[in-house]
């Protein structure tokens, strides 16, 4: 397991890769790594902190149950600048609603796999990232997607 740390506005964020995939995305300081993968996946978080349209284009693995994968592929089938709502993915998933809020809570890779997109239907929910909230509002408006939150 390599990881490399890198800064951003929103604190330092800690990038794993296992066996040539980026499998974990945490805020905060962690070990460190030297490897293509990790540079480009670093070079890719910066990008998308200083425009988020570059997106992301990296070989991610989701080490969770089959469902926690389910989540997370619909989480990622999310467009730049738009949401869905917790009720949206669980009848995308055929799940309660609740389920996909843990869902959401248990995404091992955080902004790379969007769960900042998925929203309460009567407010924001919640965020279980660095920051709270407040970390999650932070990323909608730099999505530009912040005319959704008034």
């Amino acid at each position: 397991m390599l990881q490399t740390t890198v800064e951003t506005p929103t604190g330092p964020m800690t990038l794993t890769e296992e066996d040539g995939a980026i499998t974990r995305a945490e805020w905060g300081q962690g070990g460190v790594g030297d490897t293509p993968l990790l540079r480009e996946a670093a070079a890719q978080l910066v990008a998308y902190f200083d425009d988020p349209v570059r997106g992301f284009d990296l070989p991610l693995r989701v080490e969770a149950s089959e469902f926690q994968q389910k989540v997370c592929d619909a989480m990622l089938a999310i467009p730049l600048g738009e949401t869905r709502t917790y009720g949206d993915l669980a009848k995308e998933i055929g799940v309660p609603a609740q389920a996909i809020g843990q869902g959401c809570g248990g995404n091992p890779i955080p902004v790379i796999i969007p769960c900042h997109r998925v929203l309460g239907a009567n407010g924001l929910g919640g965020f279980s990232g660095e920051g709270g909230v407040e970390t999650k509002v932070w990323l909608l408006k730099h999505e530009r997607a912040a005319g959704l939150l008034i």
